[in-house]
């Protein structure tokens, strides 16, 4: 599948284990190379505009070097959205049970947004799925963080560990999404490239 890929030298800028795993789940074979970007956005972003703009600047950080005819870069950012807030890596303890108590029993946002660039080309998109909490105890949520450590995680939370399993009981969009990488859109978009 993906014959059109085949002139490129794939790379996943991103260091997520997760994203990792999801971009080998469509076979897609990548290296992986990383830079550290400037995570700012304007503060007068739409909230759902934030998840792309940031994927889009962490492609155009390799824009300073010279990229190879064959070079195909993919980037991705995740953000959680619960109450008019971004939820994004929490700095700390308090902050990551702050964020578990947000969602605790309600819906949330969670957007994802990718860019596939190449020397000549370069497309960005988004996508948004739902995700509903049942009430959370403080006891799981202190349980979730001590065993856990969401601190590398948008919103204090990985749908694919024990909290997803006893603690989310609704989503509305992409599963795969909501772990870092909306695989069904980007295959379709890697496709046709």
């Amino acid at each position: 599948m993906l014959d059109n890929l085949k002139k490129y030298n794939i790379v996943l800028a991103s260091k997520s284990p997760r994203r990792q795993e999801l971009l080998k789940g469509i076979g897609i074979e990548f290296s992986i190379l990383t830079k550290d970007v400037d995570e700012s956005y304007p503060s007068r972003l739409p909230l759902a505009d934030v998840a792309p703009f940031l994927s889009l600047k962490k492609a155009k950080a390799f824009e300073d070097q010279e990229l190879p005819e064959n070079f195909m870069l993919i980037t991705a950012d995740t953000v959680v959205i619960a109450e008019n807030e971004i939820l994004g890596k929490p700095k700390d303890r308090e902050d990551a049970f702050r964020m578990l108590k947000l969602l605790s029993g309600k819906t949330h946002r969670v957007v994802t947004g990718v860019t596939v660039h190449t020397k000549e080309t370069s497309k960005t998109f988004s996508v948004t799925s739902k995700v509903t909490f049942d009430e959370l105890y403080n006891q799981e949520i202190e349980y979730y963080i001590d065993n856990y450590k969401p601190y590398d995680k948008a919103g204090a939370y990985g749908v694919q560990e024990w909290i997803g399993y006893i603690g989310v009981c609704g989503v509305e969009g992409s599963y795969f999404n909501v772990m870092g990488l909306p695989t069904h859109k980007l295959y379709k978009v890697l496709k046709n490239f």
